[in-house]
Formats: structure tokens, C-alpha cells, sequence
């Protein structure tokens, strides 16, 4: 069976600013449809609840990729 790992990263384009691999309430999905819906759904909140000017001031944006996984 196939199942799709969420990975998430929170990211600045500020020089010398790394992403950071954020946790997930989520991070298993059944196909890459769900997980691609649920990695733009949650990157929208986790912008939201950021304020205006540390999005800004940072340069915050998230990425985020589906992994495929064989599970038993």
C-alpha cells in the first residue's frame, strides 16, 4: 500500500535565514491529491497567523513537497 508524506519548510528570503522543516497536525495522506491540497491549505494558515510585518520584515514564505512511501 502507498501512502504520501507531507514534508512542510517555513523559509525567509533574507540572506543567512534557513528554512525550517515545520511540524504538521497532518503529515499522511492516501494519495498525492490530499496531500498537495492539504500542503497549500496549511500553508495558508500558517501565513495567516503570522503577523503582516514579521512576513514582510523576514521575507516568510513555506514550501512544501509530497513524498511517496511504501507502507505494510
Amino acid at each position: 500500500m502507498t501512502k504520501f508524506v507531507l514534508f512542510l519548510w517555513l523559509c525567509s528570503s533574507v540572506p543567512g535565514n534557513e528554512c525550517v522543516k515545520m511540524p504538521t497536525p497532518q503529515f499522511v495522506f492516501n494519495d498525492m491529491y490530499d496531500c498537495t491540497v492539504y500542503g497549500y491549505s496549511h500553508s495558508e494558515e500558517l501565513i495567516i497567523s503570522l503577523t503582516r510585518e514579521f512576513v514582510n520584515e523576514k521575507q516568510v514564505y513555506t514550501k512544501f513537497m509530497c513524498e511517496e512511501q511504501e507502507t505494510i
